[in-house]
């Protein structure tokens, strides 16, 4: 089995390398060995290596810059898994893609299915859903992955930012009306790998997308409390800051923040035995974050 990984230096991508390094042939590439926007260069590395899996863990995530950077945003979120899509297709492989709760708007209570309607409210979450769509048309072969709110001990996250400020701060103000479920990077990538591992046991599963993300749904007031309060119990953080929550209106963004980020997960889990990323167990070992 050969897995080609793009975006192997990101949260995801590092992690997806760790875990299957050992276990099987990968190719793993950060944008300085394979520009995904360059569909030449997607095209030669995919017939080369001629992978049983893509998995694209690439993307253009800087929200906010991104409203300005739509070109680049375009050109990484839509146009490069498009040719990561199409290169797969011609050597019959499987891709699998990460997306986003940003694909939706973000309103209401209600965890969000896979079924429901997509309505982006800015340009990444407009970038994005249009490289969903590109995987689609051009992979039957294709699992999309739609997750949020990910953090790991690799790469640049929630958890480190909450870390680092407190180390000179004694109070800091949260969101308290943006709510989601924080996801772990290590646990993305084992449901990527589970997935994978789904088809190589000879079954064929529903193509098409999935939602994954942490249990159990918090605001960022919630997930900011339970990352000092377990940084100050293990010692990572000799006292904790001030918490002050306050409303997104008080924290104006050029990116407009979905106030609903809750996935419905039950899909995967039906359809692959995977559950929701328990984002509080990977948390204990806070140490790690610094």
């Amino acid at each position: 089995m050969r897995v080609l990984i793009t975006g192997c230096k990101g949260q995801v991508g590092h992690c997806l390398t760790e875990r299957l390094k050992n276990k099987t042939e990968i190719l793993a590439l950060d944008r300085k060995e394979l520009d995904i926007t360059d569909q030449k260069a997607v095209h030669k590395t995919v017939s080369d290596f001629k992978p049983d899996y893509i998995i694209n863990a690439a993307a253009h995530t800087a929200v906010d810059r991104a409203e300005e950077e739509i070109e680049l945003s375009n050109a990484i979120n839509r146009d490069g898994p498009r040719y990561l899509a199409e290169a797969a297709q011609q050597v019959n492989a499987v891709i699998l893609h990460i997306s986003t709760d940003y694909v939706f708007d973000g309103q209401g209570e209600k965890p969000y299915l896979e079924s429901d309607q997509t309505a982006p409210q800015g340009v990444y979450g407009q970038s994005k859903l249009a490289g969903e769509l590109a995987v689609t048309q051009s992979c039957p072969k294709h699992l999309i992955l739609r997750t949020a709110w990910v953090f790991g001990e690799h790469g640049n996250n929630f958890v480190k930012t909450m870390l680092r400020l407190a180390q000179t701060r004694d109070e800091l103000s949260i969101v308290r009306d943006q709510f989601g479920g924080p996801t772990y990077a290590g646990d993305i990538a084992d449901a990527l790998i589970a997935m994978i591992e789904y088809i190589e046991q000879g079954h064929t599963p529903k193509w098409g997308s999935y939602h994954f993300s942490g249990m159990p749904y918090a605001s960022w007031y919630d997930f900011a409390a339970k990352i000092f309060q377990l940084a100050e119990s293990k010692g990572v953080l000799n006292k904790q800051p001030l918490l002050l929550s306050i409303p997104t209106s008080a924290y104006p963004t050029p990116a407009k923040r979905p106030a609903n980020s809750r996935l419905d997960c039950r899909s995967i889990e039906n359809q692959f035995g995977i559950k929701p990323s328990n984002w509080t167990a990977a948390l204990e070992n806070i140490q790690a974050y610094k």
